[in-house]
């Protein structure tokens, strides 16, 4: 296998193709019950997924690697990706499995592991499992072969958990709130929550057949859910995605909002209150310039990392920082969960709207976001865009465009053959012209 397996954010491609194949998770799950089986003592790993059709083939092929070298296998099926960070600590579990593609469609799929400590593993972790895959392991003797069971209140213990991070004695009786739960893992988690708070509760994209993950809904899309809100005359939207691990809010007034604005509101209360750990947020290099100098004017740091959810948790582990997110809406609180928790981000949101009494269309537009622009590129394989003089070029020519008032970023998707371009200017008609340049060097070269 020349081709690393592990990506950004674990392992992610098309079922039943190369490298999401039952096979390949078959020998994913050996590796990983070696690297962590060290003795004969009990060993156990939680194994959740979405609600894709290729869940069953991963899920049992994955259980049938993990028992071949003695682990022990606690089945959670359909769960939010969060709830695998909360249960594999929670059930004191070695590894958690989370076997999901996001915000991707049903026909791909992908792998996340967990460690003990309910954070995503460390690329040492998983260069390590990645090896011993390569290498081949030997399964257990007969009589140490690992044990397989059903977790059926997986659901319900994260519900209560969920619960709990909502300030007590509150409620959220007299909301009306539309969910749209992109017929993904958070179909019964969220309502029920959101329910048992006190909501009426309107539920958009709880009906999952297994090929419907995503489609025209969720967090990537979330039209039908604000005309929902209009129709309805909801106090707020909220949108997940298929493994309810980021949130998109959409306010009163149908208008939506993203992860900048919601940690724009966050940081700024918990500063307020004294909560907001170093005084900083961690976002990526993708956040709005706008949030950074709201930041600045209320005397908050902003620190960049890479794009990625798990290099934000990175950071805000050795920085000792407590919030952090995308503005794609992964948004993480470390005083409640290990990794992006949609449905404990919202409900962050409602507390705000509950604790001051102010409308979501006051809460949610909290900084002036200066123009941005993202455009993805497909690129032909073996091609490498952003190697050739060609788009070099323009970047350079861009970035002295922008000068000190605007910004451009050019990467490659770590999970689809992307070049993603980003550029922000106060200026639209340098905005425009910047991205008419980048792009279209970058398409000429793919």
């Amino acid at each position: 296998m020349a081709t690393k397996l592990f990506g950004t954010d674990g392992i992610r491609g098309q079922a039943n193709t190369w490298p999401m194949t039952a096979d390949m998770a078959l020998r994913l799950g050996a590796a990983a019950g070696r690297y962590f089986r060290t003795d004969k003592k009990e060993h156990r790993v939680v194994i959740g997924k979405d609600t894709r059709r290729s869940g069953y083939m991963i899920e049992y092929a994955m259980t049938a690697g993990f028992t071949s070298t003695g682990m022990n296998v606690f089945l959670l099926g359909p769960v939010p990706t969060p709830a695998i960070g909360y249960l594999t600590h929670a059930l004191r579990a070695d590894v958690g499995v989370m076997i999901s593609a996001s915000h991707n469609p049903a026909a791909d799929n992908g792998i996340k592991l967990f460690g003990p400590d309910g954070f995503k593993l460390s690329d040492e972790a998983e260069a390590a499992i990645e090896r011993l895959l390569e290498k081949g392991v030997s399964p257990s003797a007969p009589d140490n072969i690992g044990r397989a069971r059903r977790v059926d209140d997986a659901r319900g213990r994260y519900v209560e958990y969920a619960k709990t991070t909502f300030p007590r004695g509150r409620r959220l009786n007299g909301l009306r709130i539309v969910v749209d739960c992109a017929n993904g893992a958070a179909y019964r988690t969220a309502p029920e929550v959101l329910w048992e708070l006190g909501a009426e509760v309107i539920a958009l994209n709880v009906e999952p057949d297994g090929y419907n993950i995503n489609l025209n809904c969720g967090s990537t899309r979330p039209e039908a859910a604000a005309r929902k809100v209009l129709e309805t005359r909801a106090d707020l939207g909220i949108c997940l995605d298929g493994d309810a691990d980021r949130v998109v809010l959409i306010d009163e007034k149908g208008r939506v909002a993203d992860g900048d604005q919601f940690m724009a509101l966050i940081a700024t209360r918990w500063a307020r209150e004294g909560r907001l750990a170093g005084d900083t947020l961690v976002a990526t290099v993708m956040s709005n310039l706008g949030l950074e100098r709201h930041l600045a004017a209320q005397g908050i740091a902003l620190r960049r990392t890479p794009v990625g959810d798990r290099h934000v948790v990175e950071a805000m582990r050795a920085g000792g920082h407590n919030l952090g997110g995308e503005q794609s809406g992964h948004i993480v609180m470390t005083d409640y969960a290990t990794t992006g928790d949609g449905l404990i981000g919202a409900l962050q949101f409602l507390a705000a709207m509950v604790e001051t009494g102010q409308r979501a269309s006051a809460l949610a537009q909290v900084f002036e976001p200066v123009p941005q622009r993202l455009v993805n590129v497909r690129y032909g394989k073996g091609k490498a865009p952003l190697s050739t003089d060609l788009v070099q070029s323009a970047v350079a020519e861009a970035e002295a465009e922008l000068g000190s008032e605007g910004r451009l970023l050019i990467r490659a998707s770590g999970t689809e053959p992307l070049i993603r371009v980003m550029a922000e200017a106060t200026d639209a008609g340098v905005l425009d012209s910047v991205m008419r340049r980048v792009v279209g060097a970058v398409e000429a070269a793919s």
